[in-house]
């Protein structure tokens, strides 16, 4: 493959990772909320574990793409470190956000619960992992 090939391959693959954040971390949110309700209720969450199947499903994808899961995983894992780090801030931030809530911005859940910390690690430590694979 020539170098511009690869260029080309390597900008694709950022652009779809990029693409993908928006989805991932909706489905992320939405499972988060369907636990935390069956959590309330003291009752089962078949939704929340089907959105987390669906994040799964979608975190492996990207992880078949090392340019993807780079463009993916580095603003996952800022904003799981911006809610670890300061909640506040982190709050203030999602409160900015198209179809932010007075009581709960976007992303509040997956990003207090660690799970946008601990996808963004996922997809971050997947090219890394396929490099220390790889024969020298």
């Amino acid at each position: 493959m020539s170098g511009m090939d690869e260029r080309v391959r390597h900008l694709l693959g950022a652009v779809a990772g990029l693409a993908a954040l928006v989805p991932l971390c909706s489905l992320a949110e939405a499972a988060a909320r369907a636990l935390r309700t069956g959590n309330a209720a003291f009752a089962p969450a078949p939704a929340g574990l089907g959105y987390l199947a669906a994040v799964a499903v979608l975190v492996t994808l990207l992880t078949a793409w090392p340019a993807a899961a780079l463009a993916c995983g580095v603003p996952l894992a800022a904003t799981g470190t911006l809610f670890a780090l300061d909640l506040d801030a982190a709050m203030g931030l999602a409160g900015t956000l198209p179809g932010a809530e007075v009581g709960e911005p976007p992303g509040t859940l997956a990003g207090v619960t660690g799970l946008y910390a601990l996808l963004g690690v996922l997809l971050l430590l997947s090219p890394l992992r396929r490099a220390l694979r790889r024969p020298s």
